[in-house]
């Protein structure tokens, strides 16, 4: 299931800092009405079956310290596997329809449920975030985390983490659904995207791009719904349908 969010900040020229992904999760963690749920899923270190989308500034200007929307108008898309927890952050927007995005308090002035898309076995979709993907490697005698470049690592490596979440969504050992990842590589960009944690932050290199998902009819829709690659519920791998 799917949702988009519109939303208004109470000033025009509300400015987005460029690396907002930790604000807007910590939104949707917060958003979620079911309490056990929201503390369930922020304190896991699995995965977390769902993805939220970049924010779209309709009317923008981009400065050098960010985005800045002149209406004050922002919109974003949240997806799960999990329609519950969808559920649950439709009743959790609605109880407050008030936010606060770093110093400015948005006003939710819409919520939608997006109507289902017609599955196919072959389908071509763009990212709506980035896609990352990572591979742990030994340098020096310690294992160092990079991040993949889009060729037949990056692919394959999406193909295994894409399985290895739908069987633990659906809490089965193995399955002989198969799906390919791939792209024709004419729109692949770079994105570098820093992630607050407390003290910390990381920098993560992901890849906005046009991505062909072919296979099963199940396998697509999960992918769809949960996101493509890792770090779904930080904002990355949130994908749409292309048309042409």
């Amino acid at each position: 299931m799917r949702l988009k969010i519109d939303l208004k900040s109470e000033n025009e020229n509300f400015m987005i800092p460029f690396n907002y992904n930790h604000i807007l999760s910590s939104i949707i963690y917060n958003k979620i009405a079911d309490l056990d749920l929201a503390d369930k899923l922020h304190n896991s270190t699995s995965f977390k079956f769902f993805t939220f989308s970049q924010i779209n500034v309709p009317n923008r200007k981009i400065t050098k310290k960010g985005i800045i929307s002149r209406d004050g108008r922002v919109n974003f898309y949240i997806s799960s596997p999990n329609d519950y927890l969808i559920r649950s952050l439709v009743d959790g927007f609605l109880d407050d329809l008030y936010m606060k995005f770093k110093h400015e308090k948005l006003f939710v002035e819409k919520i939608e449920l997006l109507k289902e898309i017609e599955f196919q076995n072959k389908m071509e979709f763009k990212t709506l975030s980035p896609i990352i993907v990572r591979k742990k490697k030994e340098v020096d005698g310690k294992l160092k985390i990079w991040d993949l470049t889009p060729g037949d690592e990056f692919f394959k490596a999406l193909e295994e983490n894409l399985i290895r979440k739908y069987l633990m969504f659906n809490e089965i050992g193995s399955t002989d659904k198969k799906i390919k990842i791939y792209s024709e590589m004419k729109s692949v960009k770079r994105k570098r995207i820093a992630i607050e944690k407390g003290p910390q932050t990381t920098y993560n290199r992901g890849y906005m791009m046009d991505i062909i998902l072919e296979g099963d009819l199940n396998l697509i829709k999960f992918a769809y719904d949960s996101g493509i690659g890792e770090r779904g519920s930080e904002g990355f791998g949130c994908i749409k349908l292309l048309i042409k």
